[in-house]
């Protein structure tokens, strides 16, 4: 998106650019910023440098965004071993015009029965009532038959405890644990997911 202004994003650019988005996005989850302050915030800096509108790089980020999206290694396989024998649901923090492009792109939306945008709700992960919205949504099914599977341990799995689930985080990346927040079952791929699911 930067070549468009002829401009070079480096990887030290890249580092600045996550030092001011990371923090945006913990604000924004924990309800101190909305959506459109975290998106536009996140840009701020480079709209200076670049005299243009934050709202105009960030809609350039988020076209950016859903031309490169590809499911994870293993999505498909997944889905397609849990499609009919349970419910599935999206809760993401993402922005509404990127999530949608994004399942449409990937071919994935049709496995879903339920998509829930905190930007749509006002309220984001960890925050117990999107959980509820989405739970609510599903036909208040028995939160004991519910697994919320995340790979954002303080947004996914803490929000899921929040809202008495039993929790899978997916850490990829061998992530420490965060102290406090304790996933009832911990995977690094969706292959090992899947297994675990076929098991019970």
């Amino acid at each position: 998106m930067f070549l468009d202004y002829s401009v070079t994003f480096t990887a030290e650019d890249f580092q600045d650019y996550q030092a001011v988005n990371k923090p945006l996005w913990v604000d924004y989850q924990n309800g101190a910023i909305t959506s459109l302050q975290l998106q536009h915030g996140r840009f701020e800096s480079w709209a200076e440098r670049l005299n243009v509108e934050p709202g105009k790089l960030n809609e350039a980020f988020i076209n950016a965004m859903a031309e490169i999206c590809t499911p994870l290694p293993g999505a498909v396989s997944l889905l397609n071993a849990i499609r009919g024998n349970a419910k599935i649901g999206i809760i993401t923090n993402g922005f509404s015009a990127l999530q949608q492009v994004r399942l449409e792109r990937t071919g994935l939306r049709d496995y879903f029965d339920l998509l829930v945008i905190s930007e749509e709700v006002g309220v984001a992960k960890p925050n117990k009532k999107i959980f509820d919205y989405a739970l609510e949504q599903a036909g208040n099914p028995d939160r004991s038959r519910v697994l919320m599977v995340g790979d954002t341990a303080e947004s996914d799995i803490l929000g899921g405890i929040n809202a008495g689930l039993a929790t899978c985080w997916l850490n990829a990346h061998h992530r420490e644990q965060p102290e406090g927040i304790a996933p009832t079952w911990t995977v690094s791929s969706l292959h090992e997911l899947e297994q675990l699911l076929c098991k019970h």
